[in-house]
């Protein structure tokens, strides 16, 4: 009887360990760090496929979507500090509720166009400098098997892919990396969106292989995104792989672990 009570004892103990690891780990995403695996090329080539990071919840507060499955019990957002033009967010899509990966372009008020791929903002063009192209090898990527789209397509399977590349200068002084893969695509000429009060206007790095705030979501795009759907800022890269599978070692990234994104 005393063996089968301990086991017993073993058991409950077991189980309360792991609905406490459970619980610890849950307050642990709402609160602080969300984990985030890039799946895809759109912020090329800030993030790259299998970069690993944890989204900082803590920079702009927190809504219903800060709590898995958007269960907050609140409206609206506490603690809420507004992102600046720049930042590197994830937030939860208006519609489809996936959550995206972007850099914030348009704050609320803004006039944001582009027109023959060069970002207008408020009427004004931002500066960009060309830099030497991006370059990758052709092949497939992150556990999806993305291929690359190229500029100086068609190029084989393990040849170098090239993109366009410039340096572009925000307004107040943040820059960054642009991709242009060509000229011409849907999302190079747009209307002058002004960005409504309470939202914000967020845009890929990777120009010509992103759905954005460029797009409406009445066409499938991701539109104005309302200030509480924001989860929080993308600092720093922990862990990135190029592989398929994250055990694939001689796949990491050793260069890019704990690599600041600007």
């Amino acid at each position: 009887m005393a063996a089968s009570n301990a086991k017993k004892d073993g058991i409950w103990e077991t189980v309360k360990t792991i609905v406490y690891a459970l619980l610890i780990a849950g307050v642990f995403r709402t609160l602080f760090f969300q984990p985030f695996w890039i799946p895809s090329g759109s912020m090329k080539d800030t993030l790259l496929i299998g970069d690993f990071l944890f989204v900082n919840k803590m920079a702009y507060g927190y809504s219903r979507h800060s709590c898995p499955f958007s269960m907050c019990p609140f409206d609206g957002r506490i603690f809420g500090r507004e992102p600046e033009r720049g930042d590197v967010v994830v937030f939860r899509h208006p519609v489809n509720g996936e959550d995206f990966i972007k850099r914030v372009i348009g704050l609320p008020g803004d006039r944001v166009q582009v027109i023959d791929g060069l970002l207008h903002i408020n009427g004004d063009p931002v500066e960009v400098t060309p830099e030497a192209p991006f370059e990758e090898v052709y092949e497939r990527q992150g556990p999806i098997g993305h291929l690359p789209r190229c500029s100086n397509a068609p190029v084989g399977e393990g040849a170098i892919c090239e993109k366009e590349a410039a340096t572009e200068t925000l307004p107040g002084g943040v820059s960054h990396s642009v991709l242009n893969i060509q000229d011409g695509t849907r999302g190079d000429n747009t209307p002058e969106y002004v960005v409504p009060e309470g939202h914000y206007f967020v845009m890929g790095d990777n120009r010509d292989n992103s759905i954005d705030s460029r797009f409406p979501q009445s066409v499938g795009g991701v539109g104005f995104v309302p200030f509480e759907n924001l989860l929080g800022r993308a600092d720093r890269v922990i862990f990135s792989s190029a592989g398929q599978r994250m055990i694939y070692f001689w796949t990491w990234r050793s260069d890019r672990f704990f690599h600041r994104i600007d």
